[in-house]
């Protein structure tokens, strides 16, 4: 695996991906990096629910989400895997703690040659009027709600990461 401070700075998200699937061994890497992030309290709260890119249920959260948009678009960019994240709906530090998670899995995906997207795009889509449907669908714990997900797999386009302003994104008191 990469050195991590250039796994951080060669990231960029995906929004292109190889039929290849990620392999057993990676997938374990990344579930485990995620699962391996610290938490507020050592909670350890975050379930990561593993869904196949080709599972209809990504097609019925996509459905949801597309409602009104003009135009249309695939929210995972039909990524061979997609990762989604609950943590406890009564924890106030739950979606902190599953960005801290999900940004893990970013890490250890560029470390082993993958590519990810964050996507918090479909939360309107995850706790609105289906929010019970698709959280007995992707099998969330019981108290657990959406908090974030990630696409992942092998890249099929290259994007620069993005860059910055030190002078104007910092700020020394």
């Amino acid at each position: 695996m990469s050195n991590i401070l250039d796994a951080i700075e060669k990231r960029s998200s995906t929004r292109g991906y190889m039929e290849k699937r990620p392999t057993k061994e990676e997938m374990e890497c990344l579930l485990k990096a995620g699962l391996q992030a610290p938490t507020a309290a050592n909670r350890q709260e975050i379930h990561i629910t593993v869904v196949d890119g080709q599972n209809p249920i990504l097609a019925e959260i996509e459905a949801e989400r597309n409602k009104g948009m003009v135009p249309p678009h695939n929210f995972y960019y039909e990524a061979p895997v997609v990762m989604i994240l609950s943590g406890d709906a009564g924890f106030h530090w739950s979606a902190v703690d599953a960005g801290i998670a999900v940004e893990n899995i970013c890490l250890a995906a560029e470390g082993l040659g993958l590519g990810s997207l964050i996507i918090g795009c479909i939360r309107d889509a995850m706790s609105g009027g289906k929010k019970e449907y698709f959280s007995r669908a992707l099998k969330f714990p019981e108290g657990y709600e959406y908090q974030v997900a990630v696409a992942v797999g092998y890249k099929a386009v290259a994007k620069e990461p993005h860059t910055y302003d030190m002078d104007k994104n910092v700020s020394w008191i």
